[in-house]
């Protein structure tokens, strides 16, 4: 769901907002068969559950982020998603990444800068990582102009369509609603107390960190950025070095779970909770210090 006139005065005093879909929006895309590639990633004997991050680049980190929408799409203004880039760029930079941001993309501007970045030759580079701001709704993405499915764009960079990247972990960051769904949170008691070629799946080695789970609305504050975005920051710059990356997400989850609830002026939109959902396909942990 769209930001409502309602929510105009969350946006003036920096309330909780959320990046939505007002129409359930989807494509049917033939995706090619799944097939088994080479991998030409180097082994690190040393570490043998661990990628190898020794390459003469960590890689880049591409953001887009995207705040305007045409008025045709229903779609509001995403105020604090520049705080958001802004603090991703800051975050990945620290571990070493080349980082470039695209701001305001249509759908077909999403789809060709990430469909050029994965024709380059990335033999250079230990992994990839995108990170996508915007409104929408299971399964898809909103540029300014429409919505495309996020399966579309993260396939481009499948082991049968990027080979320089087979073997290599692929991160993508989505902070997006997947749904209208709300969670209301529910109190709970303290439970504290060799370098042989080998063939791998075409989809192994991806990992999608979702702002929030299937079917759920996700939350931006208009002043300091999504909680999501600002939590992931938060974890990296503390244990970006330190720890591995399910780790950090994981600290991530609680980080959102626990110290975020909404403060709205739109009727039922106020002390809601969020979980983000992580989807791994990786094969080996991810250190971003090597």
């Amino acid at each position: 769901m769209a930001e409502t006139k309602d929510s105009k005065e969350d946006i003036k005093s920096g309330g909780d907002v959320v990046d939505a879909n007002p129409v359930i929006l989807k494509e049917t895309i033939e995706q090619p068969q799944g097939e088994d590639m080479q991998v030409d990633a180097k082994p690190d004997h040393a570490h043998p559950y661990r990628y190898n991050m020794n390459y003469p680049s960590i890689g880049q980190c591409i953001i887009i982020n995207n705040k305007n929408f045409d008025k045709k799409t229903g779609m509001n203004i995403r105020n604090g998603t520049d705080v958001d880039a802004g603090n991703l760029l800051k975050s990945f930079k620290m571990q070493g990444y080349k980082v470039k941001v695209f701001n305001d993309q249509t759908c077909r501007q999403i789809e060709q800068c990430l469909q050029s970045i994965a024709r380059e030759d990335h033999s250079k580079e230990a992994s990839f990582v995108c990170a996508l701001l915007s409104h929408g709704d299971e399964g898809v993405l909103y540029g300014t102009d429409g919505c495309i499915e996020i399966k579309r764009l993260t396939s481009l960079f499948k082991g049968d369509r990027c080979k320089t990247l087979v073997g290599k972990p692929k991160l993508f960051f989505i902070q997006a609603c997947r749904g209208t769904e709300l969670d209301g949170g529910i109190e709970a008691d303290s439970i504290e107390s060799d370098s042989s070629p080998q063939k791998i799946p075409v989809e192994a080695d991806f990992l999608y960190a979702y702002s929030t789970v299937s079917g759920y609305y996700s939350w931006r504050n208009t002043v300091s950025g999504s909680w999501f975005i600002q939590s992931l920051c938060d974890m990296l710059s503390k244990y970006g070095r330190e720890l591995e990356l399910m780790q950090i997400l994981t600290r991530v989850n609680h980080k959102v779970a626990l110290e975020f609830e909404s403060s709205s002026t739109i009727a039922g939109f106020n002390y809601k909770k969020q979980i983000p959902c992580i989807v791994s396909m990786l094969t080996k942990e991810v250190h971003f210090s090597h």
